[in-house]
Parts: structure tokens; C-alpha cells; sequence
């Protein structure tokens, strides 16, 4: 019997982590090996928060006729550095919610944050160390460092995702059509992950490439 409610891992880095060779989100993304149970990410990080951002219905015409279907954007997040995003489709709002959810912790990311505003001694985390920059779609979202007191200046949608990941202060700026969430949304994400990968060290990125085929 596993530690995770009968959870039986099917990966390496799954048997890793019910074996207690990997104890932390850190040691998991860092070992380069795929993410792919997200199990495993309900054992490292129990206190994650999901915030739903957008639910829309989505019409599809078929040869029986007239399919309806939910598509749920979600992101997730433990509110100390680690973030996650996804859309999910089904058929009924829950079902969407909750696949958007478990795909989200299969993209789980570790935020750089730091204390990059020159106003800022060193060593804090309440920022970012530097500018990051994400698109999607026509959305180009820019999130820059900001002095510790000033607080999230950014939309809604990009406040819960700064939120989520632990980003107390920041000033944002978003071109293109920043009506459609599910871009500004992605945008914000990607901006975080382009600011994580590139601290990502080398040798990470080499195991990774080198365990695309684990299962």
C-alpha cells in the first residue's frame, strides 16, 4: 500500500517519490526526469489552491448533431513559489474543472522569485529577481520587479495567478486583446515559466531531454 491513497506510481520519478528518494517539489523538478503522475504532486505539495479563472461553453456540431461541452481554465498553486496552469474540456463543469486541475500539476513550475527592484535589500522573495515577459496568442504580458509594500498593480486575472505562485509585489503591463482570459492567463504563466527556465541549470534540461521516453 502506497503512502498516497493506494496510489500505485507508474514513472520513475513516481517510484522516486512513494520510495522517499525525492522528498521535495524542488528534488522533482530538478532530477530532469518528466512529470507525468500528478499524484505525485499531491504528496509533495499537500497544500496546493486552485483558482478557476475562466469557464466557457463550447458548441461543436457532429454527425448526431449539436455536441456541448465546458472548457474550464485553471490555475493552482501553493502560494510559496510553485505554480501550475491548464485548460480542461468536458462535458459536464466539474468533470472539466478537475481534469484542468490535474493537467495544471503536470506543468507544475517553481517561480523565480526574488527582491529584484533596486529598492529592495537582497534576499527577499516577495518579488521577481528580474523582468519576465510571456505571450499568448495576440496577449504579451510583461511583469516587472517591484519595491517590497507596493503590492500586485495588475488585472485580476494576473493578480490570482501572481497570487497563487507567491508574488506579493509587482507592476504588470498586458498588450493585444486582453479581454479573452484564456490568453492573458496563458500569457502571465508563460511569462513565469520563461523567467524560471532560465535559471534552470544545464544539466537538468540535459536529463530531461535524455528521460522523454520514461514511462
Amino acid at each position: 500500500m502506497s503512502r498516497n491513497g493506494g496510489w500505485e506510481p507508474r514513472t520513475r520519478l513516481g517510484r522516486k517519490v512513494q520510495e522517499g528518494d525525492i522528498t521535495s517539489m524542488e528534488q522533482a523538478l530538478n532530477s530532469g526526469l518528466p512529470l507525468k503522475e500528478h499524484e505525485l504532486v499531491d504528496q509533495l505539495i499537500p497544500d496546493l489552491e486552485d483558482e478557476v479563472l475562466d469557464i466557457n461553453m463550447v458548441q461543436r456540431m457532429t454527425d448526431s448533431g449539436r455536441r456541448v461541452k465546458f472548457r474550464c481554465v485553471v490555475a493552482i498553486g501553493n502560494g510559496d513559489g510553485y505554480l501550475g496552469y491548464a485548460q480542461g474540456r468536458d462535458d459536464q463543469v466539474g468533470g472539466a474543472i478537475q481534469k484542468a486541475i490535474e493537467v495544471a500539476k503536470l506543468n507544475m513550475i517553481k517561480v523565480d522569485r526574488g527582491s529584484g527592484s533596486w529598492e529592495d535589500s537582497a534576499g527577499g522573495v516577495n518579488s521577481l529577481t528580474r523582468t519576465a515577459t510571456g505571450k499568448a496568442g495576440s496577449v504579451e504580458v510583461e511583469i516587472k520587479p517591484a519595491p517590497q509594500g507596493l503590492g500586485l498593480a495588475a488585472a485580476p486575472t494576473v493578480r490570482n495567478i501572481l497570487e497563487l505562485a507567491g508574488i506579493r509585489d509587482a507592476w504588470t503591463s498586458s498588450t493585444g486583446n486582453t479581454r479573452t482570459t484564456v490568453n492573458l492567463a496563458k500569457a502571465t504563466f508563460n511569462a513565469l515559466r520563461n523567467a524560471s527556465q532560465a535559471r534552470t541549470p544545464d544539466r537538468a534540461r540535459r536529463v530531461q531531454r535524455e528521460a522523454e521516453g520514461d514511462h
